[in-house]
């Protein structure tokens, strides 16, 4: 609340919030489709590799001539960061490597930084995060996507006094979509290639949603933030639609699906024979939450909120998302309260490789949504103890082993190459775990 008032007092006072935005996708147009409207926020630059689709993107999205000339449109998200006249670096390149790269360049500058990027964010958000409080500014997950909209349910229900039991999300899932490739996708989401190229579609990007990883990179950001354990064999994307949210979203000592209370998860809007689930969540963001005691059981009665058959837990939900059009929420709360809107406090979640099909040494791996691997949600402390490797780091390195269908990719099984992100990774783990042999 107040966030427009106070961007209103920017404007009127000539001090408008300025904006770098890195990444000129669909997340980054629908940001720049709602920035004109927005009195007392300008986008004075953007940084894309391909500045001439950034431009265009600009004019797609109804931006006019006059407002295109007056934008900086550059190749460098790190010279973005280093624009002393930035308030707010938006980071929504969707690349782990330049994710961590641009993050900290912009930390170094004392520009505040939303990362829309939740893959950077999985890999070392703990210390970005960290890195940003020590420089005294803001990193923040984006407002808009599902995991700071959730990370929202779950910091009302604790500022509320409530115990969170499970928070999460809704998705299209069934098991066999965890071998899904690139190439059969389309058929998956109701399209031809032909129509999703038409559209500017990226077929690895859409896949990295349907196979399993981009839930459970999610999940492992909603965690880091919010202090929830993940569960330890990896998400189990339980049918269920909102009615029975509190019901099925529960310990199992008290009957539901859950290893214990206080777990992140992922419902899928398809029962195991692909039928649709009634009333499901597959595009919204749940908190299920228990009373603390029988007056406030009562009152989840007495108000008509849905709770399991005891009366004792209930969820709040949120049906939709709309992505980019709700980042200017994390930009204006990062510039004009000095907040984040979700940030990774600690290290409970992980997002391991694992293999689609039977691979073999010299392969390479071609990372989230590929042809060669998935990620897997994992507790933090298993990731380490196996070695298993970050799914962020699974991009275009080589196999030196053969790892079966199914098999974790281990740091042992990989020829990694040095690099910023690497690095970055192992200083999160010091810092936040224990630090991981690489035999």
């Amino acid at each position: 609340m107040n966030l427009h008032r106070l961007l209103r007092q920017r404007a009127a006072a000539g001090r408008p919030v300025r904006v770098g935005l890195i990444g000129a996708g669909k997340f980054g147009s629908m940001f720049l489709n709602q920035a004109p409207m927005m009195a007392g926020l300008e986008i004075p630059v953007v940084a894309d590799l391909d500045p001439g689709q950034a431009s265009a993107a600009c004019a797609t999205v109804g931006w006019d001539a006059s407002r295109i000339e007056r934008t900086r449109f550059i190749t460098s998200g790190v010279e973005l960061c280093a624009d002393p006249g930035i308030d707010v670096v938006v980071e929504a390149t969707g690349s782990p490597a330049a994710g961590i790269a641009h993050a900290r360049a912009a930390i170094r500058a004392g520009r505040h930084i939303v990362m829309v990027n939740v893959e950077a964010d999985v890999l070392a958000g703990p210390l970005l995060a960290a890195e940003a409080r020590e420089k005294g500014v803001v990193y923040s997950l984006a407002y808009g996507d599902q995991p700071a909209l959730t990370c929202e349910l779950v910091d009302w229900a604790h500022a509320c006094g409530f115990a969170v039991v499970a928070a999460g999300k809704g998705t299209k899932y069934l098991p066999a979509y965890h071998h899904v490739t690139p190439d059969d996708v389309w058929t998956h989401y109701g399209l031809t290639p032909e129509a999703a190229k038409a559209g500017g579609m990226n077929p690895q990007m859409f896949n990295s949603f349907l196979d399993g990883t981009k839930s459970a990179i999610e999940m492992a950001a909603i965690a880091n933030a919010t202090g929830l354990d993940v569960p330890v064999d990896g998400l189990g994307f339980p049918p269920c639609g909102v009615d029975d949210l509190p019901h099925v979203l529960r310990g199992s000592d008290a009957g539901g699906v859950l290893e214990h209370d206080g777990m992140v998860e992922v419902v899928s809007c398809l029962e195991r024979d692909s039928r649709p689930v009634f009333r499901d969540l597959r595009w919204g963001v749940y908190v299920v939450v228990k009373a603390p005691n029988e007056y406030a059981r009562a009152c989840f009665r007495e108000y008509g909120l849905k709770t399991d058959a005891s009366g004792w837990y209930a969820a709040m939900y949120k049906p939709y998302h709309l992505i980019g059009l709700e980042l200017g929420i994390s930009v204006l709360s990062a510039a004009l309260r000095g907040e984040p809107t979700g940030q990774a406090q600690t290290w409970r979640g992980d997002v391991v490789a694992i293999a689609k099909r039977a691979l073999r040494a010299d392969e390479m791996l071609d990372g989230e949504g590929g042809y060669t691997v998935w990620g897997r949600l994992t507790p933090a402390a298993r990731s380490v103890a196996e070695n298993a490797l970050p799914i962020g780091l699974a991009h275009r390195v080589r196999l030196i082993r053969d790892i079966p269908a199914g098999g974790i990719v281990r740091w042992a099984d990989v020829v990694m190459p040095d690099s910023e992100a690497v690095a970055a990774r192992q200083e999160m783990e010091r810092r936040f775990g224990v630090e991981r042999g690489r035999t």
